[in-house]
């Protein structure tokens, strides 16, 4: 069964290179890169999740479906509208909530960074704010208790930001269970790849 793993705002595709590398079942591993898929369509959270939506419907499924981050936002949005197509969830170091706040502070930085500082991100400076701006009213905390499918929670123990929103997707999703990796913050597939690739490996027997 497909495995699809979908990169955070700040990362592409590439980023979970390593955490493949390091599991045992390598096989039908899909990584899409949301930049490609948008297909020059204006960097807005609508058009990003009608891509994936797009993306996934020319797939068999159901497949296992993994986000972090933004990719954990579009793929908790997928599996609430197209809950046949999903297997299991995995939501790593995704917000329950959008941090109006915090994307406010985060939006007064990006104003400051070269546009250079932006190559090793998922888009450009421009995108990358008209993308921030578009998430602003999302909210799915009043429909995540339709999701049926087992769920696996994962936020790393350095990522304070994000810990509340672990508890409380693994306390209000049925199904759902919660792991904490050690020595990683926010970006859990890069900072221990191998610790993240041992915990969904375990996730994933049985399952498909």
């Amino acid at each position: 069964m497909k495995k699809i793993l979908i990169h955070g705002t700040g990362h592409k595709a590439a980023s979970w290179k390593e955490t493949i590398s390091c599991m045992n079942d390598q096989k039908d591993i899909l990584c899409p890169d949301l930049c490609s898929i948008l297909k020059g369509k204006e960097a807005v959270y609508e058009n990003l999740y009608s891509s994936l939506i797009e993306y996934c419907s020319a797939l068999d499924g159901p497949f296992h479906l993994c986000g972090l981050s933004l990719g954990g936002i579009l793929a908790l949005n997928y599996t609430l509208d197209f809950p046949e197509k999903v297997e299991t969830l995995v939501l790593i170091g995704t917000p329950h909530k959008i941090p109006k706040a915090a994307l406010g502070f985060q939006n007064v930085i990006f104003r400051f960074l070269p546009r250079s500082a932006f190559q090793g991100m998922a888009f450009d400076k421009k995108d990358t704010f008209d993308l921030v701006n578009s998430m602003k009213k999302l909210d799915f905390r009043s429909r995540i208790q339709e999701i049926t499918c087992p769920v696996l929670v994962i936020c790393g123990e350095k990522d304070r930001v994000n810990r509340k929103s672990a508890y409380y997707f693994s306390q209000n999703i049925e199904n759902a269970v919660l792991s904490v990796v050690e020595n990683a913050g926010h970006a859990v597939n890069e900072e221990n790849s191998k610790a993240l690739a041992r915990v969904l490996d375990e996730y994933y027997v049985g399952k498909g």
